[in-house]
């Protein structure tokens, strides 16, 4: 079987009964992706697949031949963090950490299908994720701020870490600038 993995395209043998969670663990290395409960009950394994959030560990790797995989590997991290990452961790969202990847795909399959979800909408999708820190407010928090990012309305990727460590910035190529400020 073949699947594209944040763009790049994967080949690999597998049983047919191997799970895409174990196939992007285990095959792939991509331990992003958590084990959970393997029942479909936690969303600790959700991944996108052809831009649907999916649980891997009730998806067979065979059902994604072919197919376009999204791991929270393939999120964006600084300088041009995704949003959504940003957010996570600015407001607080990411807790323990352990449900969070599921958190993340959940809500980018979200954010691409409704860029202005209310909150109601925000709840209902992450209802199957189970966060055991008891902490959703944040996360719902998380979300609606990273949609406003997405959508031009608020500011991101501020105090980013390891942003202190940025060389400075080019001087400006102004014409003033090239003359020096004496002219």
């Amino acid at each position: 079987m073949s699947m594209s993995i944040g763009g790049s395209r994967v080949a690999l043998a597998v049983p047919p009964r191997r799970t895409l969670l174990e196939a992007l663990r285990y095959d792939l290395d991509l331990v992003g992706t958590k084990q959970g409960c393997d029942k479909g009950d936690c969303g600790a394994c959700t991944v996108i697949v052809d831009g649907t959030a999916v649980l891997s560990c009730l998806t067979l790797a065979l059902e994604a031949d072919g197919k376009e995989v999204r791991t929270v590997e393939t999120l964006a991290g600084a300088p041009h963090i995704d949003p959504l990452l940003d957010c996570f961790d600015s407001v607080g969202g990411g807790q323990c950490g352990f449900c969070t990847p599921g958190m993340l795909m959940t809500t980018t399959a979200l954010l691409d299908k409704r860029p202005c979800p209310t909150r109601d909408e925000i709840k209902l999708a992450i209802s199957g994720n189970l966060c055991r820190c008891t902490g959703y407010g944040r996360i719902v928090d998380a979300v609606e701020l990273a949609a406003k990012i997405k959508r031009g309305e608020a500011k991101g990727g501020e105090g980013l870490p390891g942003m202190e460590c940025s060389p400075p910035p080019l001087p400006s190529n102004t014409k003033g600038a090239r003359e020096g400020k004496g002219g």
